[in-house]
């Protein structure tokens, strides 16, 4: 393929988002690139060699180059999604990133036992969720909110990927799963469009990628762990392993996060988001434990280990997340990059 020379002077898709301020220098040779300021040709894939595999550079230049993708960014020509220099160098931060995540995971191919350590909350549990809904304050709601929205916003969209790698029960029941994310044909169901109602609501801007430049590395990673075995058939059943993990710990999640917004007064729109995931998400951990995983694995038994991998890398980056919001949120500090601003945000 022959490399782009030049950004296009076309504008993007609708909602495209613009390209992010960088934030190390792998995100700003990404993002010179993408704008026509510098040759991909240029870029060596051990540019990632050295770099922090959870760090803001790295994560930023992944979700960057993950993003053409998607939607793209506005004025940035389309052709970049196949540019063999740019997707050389993805290629290193992707290995990067993935010898990380493989270094600090237990690993196995106990896929039962994982679901089961999922299936069980502990008494005493913590984290955003438990804290939002005991006693968060509506900043600490809406910073939430913020983290969220570089996935919300294309809710199942990384899912997608996976469906032309599976066959039989699993790839119909994975379909079945996905048919309600993106609102069983009814386009205003959609979850995405239903989170986009939710910072409406909340007195946040529900444009597309519209929070990218403060969102921090944590969220960004979770995001790119879907995209990243999205886009590799190798890693199909890391996948479905990540998605079979959000749909069974989202469920007490929503509760707890309807109960939040409730006890802060939210309007209505902003609670309807966590109270559809409620109910949705009870039926989807079902069909993802029993028919997307039985029958995927009964296929293809030797993906047990890199279904355990999806599982723990997931829950691996959630702690990360985590613990990020709850240092700063007990230090009385913003979670993001940069304070959110605006009539509503000290509410």
């Amino acid at each position: 393929m022959t490399a782009v020379t030049a950004a296009s002077t076309a504008p993007g898709p609708p909602g495209a988002a613009t390209l992010p301020e960088p934030r190390g220098p792998l995100s700003a040779a990404v993002c010179s690139v993408l704008a026509g300021e510098l040759s991909a040709t240029a870029l060596p894939p051990e540019t990632a060699e050295g770099a922090d595999p959870y760090g803001e550079d790295l994560q930023l230049a992944l979700y960057t180059c993950y993003e053409l993708h998607y939607q793209g960014f506005r004025d940035v020509d389309p052709e970049w999604e196949w540019d063999l220099g740019l997707l050389r160098l993805r290629a290193g931060m992707e290995r990067r990133f993935l010898e990380a995540l493989r270094g600090d995971v237990p690993g196995g191919d106990d896929v039962t036992a994982e679901l089961g350590q999922l299936l069980t909350e502990p008494v005493d549990g913590g984290g955003p969720s438990h804290h939002l809904a005991e006693g968060g304050t509506w900043w600490e709601m809406r910073e939430y909110l913020a983290h969220r929205s570089v996935y919300h916003l294309k809710e199942a969209d990384p899912h997608a990927w996976v469906i032309p790698r599976l066959s039989g029960q699993a790839k119909a029941a994975l379909v079945a799963v996905e048919f309600d994310e993106f609102g069983g044909g009814r386009a205003e169901r959609a979850h995405s469009r239903l989170f986009a109602d939710l910072l409406s609501g909340a007195g946040l801007d529900p444009e597309y990628l519209t929070y990218l430049d403060i969102v921090p590395a944590p969220a960004l990673s979770l995001v790119n762990l879907m995209s990243l075995c999205g886009l590799h058939r190798s890693l199909r059943g890391a996948l479905v392993g990540h998605f079979a993990a959000a749909e069974i710990t989202t469920a007490p999640s929503a509760r707890r996060m309807a109960k939040a917004l409730e006890r802060l007064e939210a309007p209505p729109q902003c609670v309807f988001f966590y109270t559809e995931h409620i109910e949705a998400d009870a039926v989807h951990e079902q069909v993802m434990r029993h028919e997307v995983l039985g029958d995927l694995l009964r296929r293809e038994p030797g993906l047990a280990p890199d279904v355990v991998f999806g599982i723990q890398a997931t829950e691996l980056l959630e702690a990360r997340l985590a613990d990020r919001l709850m240092h700063a949120w007990q230090q009385g500090g913003s979670s993001l990059r940069r304070p959110l601003s605006g009539p509503a945000a000290g509410r």
